[in-house]
Order: C-alpha cells, then sequence, then structure tokens
C-alpha cells in the first residue's frame, strides 16, 4: 500500500478512505497486502485531484463513479448506434 500511495502522490490512509467508500477494491496477495491495479490506480490520482481541488472525499468517489458510468454508456450508446446503422437498408435499394 505504501508503493501504491507514494505512485498516487497519496498517504496509504486516503487508498482506505477510497476503498471504505467504495470506490476501489485492491485484490490481496497471499500475505494480506493490497494490491492495487493500474486503473485503480489512476482513479485514486483522479480523486485526489478533485480532492485536491476543494471536493470533500465522499463528493470525489460520487463524481468518479458518475463519469465511468456516463463514459459505460456513452460506449454502449455508439455501439447500438454503430449496430443499427450496418442493419439499415441501403437508399439506393
Amino acid at each position: 500500500m505504501g508503493r501504491a500511495a507514494e505512485m498516487t502522490g497519496t498517504t496509504p490512509g486516503f487508498l482506505r478512505s477510497l476503498g471504505e467508500q467504495g470506490l476501489i477494491t485492491p485484490l490481496r496477495s497471499e500475505g494480506g497486502h493490497r494490491r492495487y491495479s493500474r486503473y485503480q490506480l489512476r482513479i485514486a490520482m483522479r480523486a485526489r485531484d478533485l480532492v485536491d481541488q476543494g471536493t470533500a472525499i465522499d463528493a470525489a468517489c460520487r463524481i468518479i463513479i458518475l463519469e465511468d458510468q456516463l463514459e459505460e454508456a456513452l460506449r454502449i450508446n455508439e455501439q447500438l448506434r454503430r449496430s443499427q446503422h450496418g442493419q439499415e437498408p441501403s437508399a439506393d435499394t
């Protein structure tokens, strides 16, 4: 956890807080050490940026969750748009 905190410019306590908020859930090694993915480290850095700007940690976590949900919805919408476009008959027929 110390290495992850160092990499993200945060503290172990901050990373634990993100876990308590349900934003990130690290895997555990056999020895019980937290293991963070690159994605989770990026999320932690985004949360740190928001908190550094004055956003409360719980609000920062909610913002990040909503941003992720929006990104996923936009991705799904684009996939549906592409699949509908491919199924429509051409104007020439």
